[in-house]
């Protein structure tokens, strides 16, 4: 489990293709704390840790990780999103975040407003309903509150110190987007259909 508050930006150094694919990650986290196995949220992804060394950690990525997420994006030099696992005692500044993520969004607007960015996204139809004003998201591991909900699109804002903490500061219309829906939500919705 996750809060989605980034602790890190990570970069791509390497990725090969094997029988999954194998990426090795740029870190600033102290790796000798890391443990081989450990769950890191990478762009939103809930990835294993299966090598480190000073500086980097390996993961490797399924298929239907890759098809499912913006990962087919990636290329050597990428920015990311990190965040390690919570642990019991940690603080729950965000919301709960699982790393599953649902779907892709796309960024189809930005607009400055004061030291804020407004950004609109559309969202997959099918996870459309999921998303409510004032409820929460996960975008590329990142716990945001939405704006306001127009059909399948959808709005938030950056603040400055979102944009400079994360991989923000550098979206753009067009970027392709991880999207895990509000986990409440979802089991609000199942309980909705089965009533």
């Amino acid at each position: 489990m996750f809060t989605g508050i980034i602790t890190d930006i990570g970069e791509i150094i390497e990725l090969e293709q094997r029988g999954d694919l194998r990426a090795r990650i740029g870190t600033t986290y102290d790796t000798q704390r890391i443990d081989i196995g450990a769950s890191i949220a990478c762009d939103g992804v809930c990835l294993t840790a299966i090598a480190l060394g000073a500086g980097w950690f390996d993961v490797e990525i399924s298929a239907e990780s890759v098809a499912k997420t913006n990962i087919s994006t990636w290329a050597k030099g990428s920015r990311i999103n990190l965040e390690r696992a919570l642990k019991v005692g940690d603080e729950l500044g965000g919301h709960i975040v699982s790393g599953h993520v649902d779907g892709v969004a796309v960024i189809t607007a930005m607009t400055e407003e004061g030291d804020s960015t407004r950004v609109t996204l559309e969202a997959p139809k099918e996870l459309a309903r999921f998303i409510a004003p004032k409820g929460s998201v996960a975008l590329n591991g990142t716990s945001l509150t939405v704006n306001e909900v127009n059909g399948a699109s959808f709005g938030i804002n950056f603040i400055p110190h979102t944009k400079d903490a994360t991989t923000w500061g550098a979206a753009a219309v067009g970027d392709k987007i991880n999207l895990e829906i509000d986990t409440l939500a979802r089991y609000v919705a199942r309980l909705a259909e089965v009533s």
